[in-house]
């Protein structure tokens, strides 16, 4: 039985549950609300990141990593990265342009927020918002180029590449509103939101959403 040690609120453990229910494959759900499974990971990940999966006597860490893993040992009917490798070049891709440029311009700001008043920077963040407003208009051309051709996810089909950008999307909205100004890419955000797997992430998060240090806005 394969365990995933990971938290409801965290964004890059969405992005390995939604494909592990996309795809029903049996896991033990570790949340770290519990004590004892904080402790597990403490001596599973020194640094403390998470999620991590342990499946038997492996332990796999880093959310894309995880997913690869899934579909290479526990693969279910959604093939969340093409099997034809110059296509799954272009999903990885897509999963990079994600993790580094919308979650980490996501995770930067957050962070400065977490810090006392006294220690935040306002100048780091406004430039990092404005890196982030150029990430979102990037994304927002590529699906609506998606779009045009008839396609209604990030690639051909639900991938790996949505499984990275939903997370990242769901809160900068709550930091940085774009619905007006990146139509297409807010319609994309909506659209996930009707999957099973992506809807059932959402909500199984809605009793920690006081963590958020903004406050979390009174939608989704």
């Amino acid at each position: 039985m394969l365990t995933l040690y990971a938290h409801p609120f965290s964004s890059y453990c969405w992005k390995v549950l939604i494909p592990l229910w996309e795809n029903g494959v049996p896991f033990t759900y570790a949340t770290l609300e519990e004590p004892a499974n904080n402790a597990v990971l403490g001596k599973l990940s020194p640094s403390g990141k998470f999620p991590i999966l342990v499946d038997g006597e492996t332990m796999v860490a880093e959310a894309s990593i995880i997913i690869e893993y899934l579909q290479l040992h526990h693969p279910g009917p959604v093939t969340l990265i093409p099997t034809d490798p110059v296509a799954a070049l272009d999903v990885r891709l897509l999963d990079r342009l994600s993790d580094n440029y919308l979650m980490a311009g996501l995770q930067a700001i957050v962070d400065d927020r977490i810090r006392p008043e006294e220690e935040r920077d306002p100048v780091r963040v406004a430039g990092l918002r404005e890196k982030l407003v150029k990430a979102l208009a990037w994304w927002d051309a590529h699906i609506a180029k998606q779009v045009s051709a008839g396609r209604a996810y990030a690639w051909d089909d639900f991938s790996l590449a949505d499984c990275a950008a939903f997370p990242a999307l769901f809160y900068i909205d709550w930091i940085e509103p774009f619905a007006e100004r990146f139509p297409a890419l807010h319609a994309y955000r909506a659209r996930l939101m009707e999957r099973p797997s992506i809807r059932r992430a959402v909500d199984e998060a809605r009793p920690y959403r006081h963590y958020f240090p903004f406050g979390a806005p009174d939608r989704d």
